[in-house]
This record gives C-alpha cells, sequence and structure tokens, in this order.
C-alpha cells in the first residue's frame, strides 16, 4: 500500500529530542560536542578542542605561565575540581569519572576520535532544522481512502493501514492491531537494538584499544630483545677479538725469536768472511815479496793463520724447514660450524633477561662462548 508524504521524524517529539540532547553534551564546554569528538580510554567523550584546552591549561599552570582558557565560568565540573583536572604534563583526568588519561607525544591529537557520536550529531542537527508543526503528530493518509487516516497496522502484511482498508479493502482478511502499540513496540525493539549496538561498539572500542596496547608491548617487547641479542653479540666478537689478539701475540713472539736467531748467524759468519777475506789479501801480498829472505820471515805466520782459519767450525745452520710457521695454523671450522647453530630459546628467556649481559660484567671468567671458542685451542 501506498502512502501520502507526511510521515513524522524519525526522533519524533520533543521529549526524545531532549533526551538525546542531553547525552550528546561536554561535561568541559557544557554545549553540545563539536567535531572532532575524541573517545577516552575510559569510554567517555569530550571535544578535542575542550580536552586541549585543559591539556594546555595545566601545562602552563606547572611552566609557571599565565594562560586563559575559553572554559565556561558555570561548568561545575571545572569549578569544583580546578586544578586537580591534571595530574602532570601528558596527563589529566576525565571530568566525568576522574579517570586518568595518558597521552602519548602526539597529546590530544593522539586520542581516537569517536565517529559514531559525530554522526548521531549530524543526525541530531538534521532532525532539529526540521519545521516543527503545530499538531503533536502528523498523521498518515490512506492513498486509497484520502479521508482516511493510518490508525491500524496489518500484523498480516507488515504495513500500516486505515481501517476502510480492513473492513472493505486489500487486509479485510488480514490481523491486525492497533497503530500504537506496534509503534511503541517496535520503538522500543529499536531502542534496545541501539542500545545493543552502542554497547557493542564500546566493547569494540575496549578491545582496539587493549590490542593497541598489546602492540605497543609487542614493539618494547622486540626492542629490548633485540638490544640484548646485539650485546651478546658484541660480546662474542669481543671474545673473537681477544683471543686473536693472544694468538698473534704469540706468533709475533716466535717470529722475532726465529729472526734473532737467523740475524745472529748471518753476524756470525759475516765475521768469518770478513776476517778470512784479510788474511787472503794478506797472504796474496806476502806472495809477491820478491825477497826470499824476507818473504820467509812472514810465511809461516801466515801459513799457520790460514790453516788455524780454514779449520774454524761455524755454528750449524738453521735446520731444514726452520723458516716454516706452519705450526700456528689455526683451525676455526668448528668454532664457526658451532657458531651457526645459534638459535633462539624461547624457554630461557626469563633467565637472560635476569643475567643482565653476563658476558660484558664478568671480569677473568670465561662466558660459555668462550669456553666453547677455547677448548680446543687450535693450533696444529
Amino acid at each position: 500500500m501506498n502512502f501520502t508524504v507526511g510521515f513524522k521524524p524519525l526522533l519524533g517529539d520533543a521529549h526524545s529530542m531532549d533526551s538525546l540532547e542531553k547525552q550528546l553534551i561536554c561535561p568541559i564546554c557544557l554545549e553540545m560536542f563539536s567535531k572532532p569528538v575524541v573517545i577516552l580510554p575510559c569510554q567517555h567523550n569530550l571535544c578535542r578542542k575542550c580536552a586541549n584546552d585543559v591539556f594546555q591549561f595545566i601545562f602552563t599552570e606547572l611552566h609557571g605561565l599565565s594562560c586563559h582558557l575559553p572554559i565556561k565560568a558555570s561548568n561545575p565540573l571545572w569549578q569544583s575540581r580546578g586544578s586537580t583536572t591534571v595530574s602532570s604534563g601528558g596527563r589529566f583526568r576525565c571530568p566525568s569519572c576522574r579517570h586518568e588519561v595518558v597521552l602519548d607525544r602526539h597529546g590530544v591529537y593522539g586520542l581516537q576520535r569517536n565517529l559514531l557520536v559525530e554522526n548521531i550529531i549530524d543526525i541530531y542537527k538534521q532532525e532539529s532544522s526540521r519545521p516543527l508543526h503545530s499538531k503533536a503528530e502528523q498523521h498518515l493518509m490512506c492513498e486509497e481512502h484520502e479521508d482516511e487516516k493510518i490508525n491500524i497496522y496489518c500484523l498480516s502484511c507488515e504495513v500500516p493501514t486505515c481501517s476502510l482498508c480492513k473492513v472493505f479493502g486489500a487486509h479485510k482478511d488480514c490481523e491486525v492491531a492497533p497503530l500504537p502499540t506496534i509503534y511503541k513496540r517496535q520503538k522500543s525493539e529499536l531502542s534496545d537494538g541501539i542500545s545493543m549496538l552502542v554497547a557493542g561498539n564500546d566493547r569494540v572500542q575496549a578491545v582496539i584499544t587493549q590490542m593497541e596496547e598489546v602492540c605497543q608491548t609487542i614493539e618494547d617487547n622486540s626492542r629490548r630483545q633485540k638490544q640484548l641479542l646485539n650485546q651478546r653479540f658484541e660480546a662474542l666478537c669481543a671474545v673473537l677479538e681477544e683471543r686473536k689478539g693472544d694468538l698473534l701475540q704469540a706468533l709475533a713472539r716466535k717470529q722475532e725469536e726465529k729472526l734473532q736467531r737467523v740475524r745472529g748467524l748471518i753476524r756470525q759468519y759475516g765475521d768469518h768472511l770478513e776476517a778470512s777475506s784479510k788474511l787472503v789479501e794478506s797472504a796474496i801480498q806476502s806472495m809477491e815479496e820478491p825477497q826470499m829472505a824476507l818473504y820467509l820471515q812472514q810465511a809461516k805466520e801466515l801459513i799457520n793463520k790460514v790453516g788455524t782459519m780454514s779449520k774454524v767450525e761455524l755454528a750449524g745452520r738453521p735446520e731444514p724447514g726452520y723458516e716454516s710457521m706452519e705450526e700456528f695454523t689455526v683451525s676455526v671450522e668448528h668454532v664457526a660450524e658451532m657458531l651457526r647453530t645459534i638459535d633462539f630459546q624461547p624457554g630461557a628467556s626469563g633467565e637472560e633477561e635476569d643475567e643482565e649481559v653476563a658476558l660484558d660484567g664478568e671480569e677473568g671468567s670465561a662466558g660459555p662462548e668462550e669456553e666453547r671458542l677455547e677448548g680446543p685451542k687450535g693450533l696444529h
């Protein structure tokens, strides 16, 4: 059935509008919420501007600055609670329930907007702007019976209709009920549905807040574990560097020892070579002496010196392979393979947190990683 234009507004009478308006009043400015509307963790709502005014006021109070906030002097919450509305620079208390609200670095702009309340405000303003009628209720007229008001409800067809339609028209065989009865029943059902929807939205918002806290906790825990992981690997690197320094020092000592020995032999052989060369030069000069008597006076001494020099035994040369440094070869394959097996141990996470990076704190004692690295010396 078609009806002529003239439906009563959705929000109905003035009493319903007044009741709704009371629910849309900001507890700070005592006026209807102005968008954007922010929702606090306690599920109460504030104008973001009002929340920012309160936060700025307390911020300037804490820092000894003068500030005037555009908050109504008639606001009883503001007068009675005064400076106790905010507890510290990044916190303030909900004016409705006194729950402490902690702000992040974004301040009040980090609070989540309540889009549901903003949409209700838009609907309220649209309904409020409609012209008021002199009559308490504007009745619909039946299109088939133009002079008849819609005053009953067809339960079978689930549509409003008039009495003549029930007696003579399309609904004569249908079950009907008084229009006010069905109106009250369906209005109650819709009201209950709205209440359930709002309650469900509050629960969803609470779950969202909880999950955001879980995300923050995950980030904090991950950051801490990354720091611990870096510290442990830095400690491992420190152990390796220390061990490398020890081995390099041992290699340098052996190198210096061998070089000193060989250089000592070089000096000994050089001295012998120099003395032998001088003796050869003297012997050659003596052989060039033309006078036999003069030659014979020096020949015996030279012959003895040459014989003695030729019989001098020098220190033995370095044994074959003396120059080799193969004994300082380091085998790290087993250590590298062991390092590749390092992995997370979820069951030991609590103990690791209490250790406070024991590898950095212990002096004079090797940690587990160092003991494993130093176990096989790696020298052949």
